[in-house]
């Protein structure tokens, strides 16, 4: 359990609450149980330490006032807009037998035995959190599933999680999913873009110009081993002509 060392503070105006935060300090407040309300300061360096942690809004925490231990859940922490720094927290008193409803995080332990996961699985997560309703006395610090020996297609349901006496989820009436693990993602081979194509048509059509041109080229090559139609006609004419003139 961690520890918070906490002293009074007869802050009575908005000037003397940004005096504390200048000298360092979170001012807060305890409520909860028979007692009346009691204003108190912190450190910010310790503060900023135990939020950084995680699950701090869902961790017991005791808080020393003036040599005095109680002990206390954070309920609710305001930040400055600007520099994001902690400006205030409420604590509320843990009293035996007062319930209340807060979010727990899930925590997945033992992936490496899962045999579905060593098979390309997917841990699919559908809840991180988990809204209870419990005893102050018996506020889990989280929810642990535990992943050993499960296979592709196993639905992790909240009655698979073991929870503490007297914790009970807000919802009620049905067995509601936590986590799944899902078969692994099939790619599609993507198909191929319209430039690549229009490219590939250019090519061919150009190859059909080549062939083209080569014919033409063999053909002209043909004809210049033999004498054009027209010309054979000519001299064949000539010889018409001159047969007569030899029989004189």
């Amino acid at each position: 359990m961690n520890s918070l060392e906490a002293s009074i503070r007869n802050t009575k105006s908005r000037g003397e609450v940004n005096a504390l935060r200048q000298d360092g300090k979170v001012p807060a407040i305890v409520y909860g149980g028979t007692e009346e309300n009691q204003k108190v300061s912190l450190s910010k360096k310790h503060v900023k330490n135990l939020i950084n942690q995680e699950n701090f809004l869902s961790n017991i925490i005791s808080l020393n006032i003036d040599g005095n231990s109680i002990r206390v859940l954070p309920r609710e922490v305001s930040y400055d807009t600007l520099s994001d720094e902690p400006i205030h927290i409420d604590f509320l008193r843990i009293v035996k037998g007062t319930k209340i409803i807060i979010e727990i995080p899930v925590k997945f332990i033992n992936n490496e035995k899962s045999p579905g996961l060593k098979r390309g699985g997917v841990l699919n997560i559908v809840r991180r959190k988990v809204e209870l309703k419990c005893a102050t006395e018996n506020v889990p610090n989280e929810l642990v599933v535990d992943l050993d020996g499960l296979e592709i297609g196993t639905s992790i349901k909240i009655s698979s999680i073991s929870l503490p006496e007297n914790v009970k989820p807000t919802i009620q009436g049905r067995d509601f999913v936590v986590a799944t693990v899902a078969a692994p993602t099939v790619f599609k081979e993507p198909e191929k873009p319209a430039e690549e194509t229009a490219v590939e048509g250019a090519e061919g059509t150009e190859g059909a110009e080549g062939a083209e041109g080569a014919t033409t080229e063999a053909a002209a090559k043909e004809g210049g081993d033999k004498a054009p139609e027209g010309e054979k006609g000519k001299e064949e004419q000539k010889k018409d002509q001159k047969a007569p003139a030899e029989k004189k």
